[in-house]
Order: structure tokens, then C-alpha cells, then sequence
């Protein structure tokens, strides 16, 4: 297995993790499935691996420096995600692969399209309210987010986790911010800051009771992870939240529809 190229996914999914607060299994998952090879269950517990180790560190600090993190509401979503990871590791394991790769190419698609929300995109832009978001209401929604509720985000980001080895952010993220009004760059910064834990630790030993799992690949993949999570962190805090939020979008879409067989498809529809 090529030592820079499994750096380079590591270094793409950590740049993708930093921007969008998503651990980087959206992005290795895929990239080990379906560029280097490895069976999709394989690439499940390899990515949870790779992200037992705090690798957005680096930029949970840009972000704590910036004001942006909220540790409050970071600690329950932890909890939730540690007791939900070994149940989606169970789950995926009792599913037929393609099975599994369907639900998680639909999963993506529904929350990209949420994200990117094209409609209002373009009602925004004709009323001249592109961007424009009321502080002093997500202030509030911030400040008044029940524990429980946190718990819950978190339990279920956990057991999509352990299910599809996405470290849970492609769930907190929405979640915080479609259901508890949350900004987005809030929600990035927290869910890095839940996801430092080794929160996925019971569904790789899951993974690798079954032989699913490679630590050597996941150590390489973890090296880019963490230079690649403070790059993004980076560019995150300099865009524009709404323009985080779609991109974000933008991008789980494409990863879905890859996961559907759409392009694969096309390719083999044009020739």
C-alpha cells in the first residue's frame, strides 16, 4: 500500500474535517474503498482507527482561539457518541456491503441537500439577504441547548459512526445546526471538540475482533489527518459561515451520489 498516498487521503480528509467539523471519514471511507481497494466494512474500521487519535487537535485550537468553540456543549455530545459507536459497528456488521453502501450514499445525499438548500439559496439571493443571519437569536439558541438533547445528537452521531466510520460529525453538524439553530462555524468547532476523544474506541475493537481493520494504514492516514484539520480549520474561519454551510452541502452530495453508483453510471452510460 503506498505510504504518500494514504498520507495524501489522510491530508484531504483532515483539510475536509477542518472546514466542515466531520472527523474525515466521509472522505477516507471512500477513498480507501474505492480508490485503494479495500473492502467497505475494511475501510469502515481502518477510518474509526484512524480517528481514535486526536487528530483535529490542532485545529480545535484555531477555533478555541477564535472564540468559536463552546466545550459545554462538546462534553455531552462525547458522551452520546461513545455509547452509540459500538451499536452502529454491530449494525453494519450484520449488513451485506452493498446494502451498507446504498443507506450511506442515500444518508449523504439528504443531508447534503439540506445543507446546501439550492431554493433558498436562490430565494436569498433575489431578496438580498444572502449571508445574513439574526446573532442575537443563535446567541440564545446556543446558550439554551439541553443536555439531553446534546446527549441524543451525540448517540445517534455515534452509532451512524460506528455504522459507516464517519466519526460522527456529518451527523452533529447538521444536527446542531438544522434542529438547534446553531451558527456553523459553532457547530464545526464543537463537533472537533467531541470527536477528540477516542469516542470510537468500542467499535474498532468491534472491527477488529471481525479482521477488519488495518492499524498500519490507519497510523498514516491519521499523520495527514492532523496537518490537513488545522488547514482547514484555517480556511473555515475565514469564509463566511452560509458559504461553509453550502460547500459543505455541495460536497456530501458528490460523495453520496459516488456511493450510489450515479458516476459509475454515467461513465459507463457515455463512454
Amino acid at each position: 500500500m503506498p505510504v504518500v498516498a494514504l498520507i495524501c487521503v489522510g491530508l484531504v480528509a483532515g483539510v475536509a474535517s477542518g472546514m466542515f467539523g466531520i472527523g474525515g471519514g466521509v472522505i477516507i471511507v471512500p477513498a480507501l474503498s474505492l480508490l485503494l481497494g479495500f473492502e467497505l466494512k475494511a475501510a469502515t474500521g481502518t477510518s474509526l482507527a484512524a480517528l481514535l487519535m486526536p487528530v483535529s487537535i490542532f485545529a480545535v485550537v484555531a477555533y478555541n482561539r477564535a472564540g468559536i468553540l463552546r466545550w459545554r456543549v462538546a462534553a455531552p455530545v462525547a458522551l452520546g457518541l461513545i455509547g452509540g459507536a459500538v451499536a452502529g459497528a454491530n449494525i453494519a456488521l450484520s449488513l451485506p456491503t452493498q446494502t451498507l453502501q446504498q443507506l450511506y450514499g442515500i444518508f449523504l445525499v439528504w443531508i447534503g441537500w439540506r445543507f446546501a438548500e439550492p431554493r433558498k439559496f436562490y430565494a436569498a439571493y433575489r431578496a438580498g439577504l444572502l449571508g445574513k443571519k439574526d446573532p442575537a437569536a443563535v446567541a440564545l439558541a446556543e446558550m439554551n441547548a439541553s443536555p439531553w438533547i446534546l446527549l441524543a445528537v451525540g448517540l445517534g452521531a455515534g452509532v451512524l459512526s460506528g455504522m459507516f466510520g464517519i466519526g460522527g460529525g456529518v451527523v452533529i453538524v447538521p444536527a446542531l445546526v438544522a434542529l438547534l439553530k446553531f451558527d456553523q462555524k459553532v457547530a464545526v468547532a464543537t463537533s472537533l471538540a467531541a470527536l477528540l476523544l477516542p469516542v470510537s474506541a468500542g467499535a474498532v475493537i468491534t472491527y477488529y475482533q471481525a479482521g477488519l481493520l488495518d492499524f498500519g494504514v490507519a497510523a498514516l492516514v491519521a499523520v495527514g489527518l492532523i496537518a490537513g484539520a488545522f488547514v482547514g480549520a484555517k480556511i473555515a474561519i475565514a469564509l463566511p459561515s452560509a458559504t461553509v454551510k453550502r460547500l459543505y452541502g455541495i460536497f456530501l452530495i458528490l460523495v453520496g451520489l459516488r456511493f450510489l453508483g450515479v458516476f459509475d453510471w454515467l461513465f459507463r452510460a457515455n463512454p
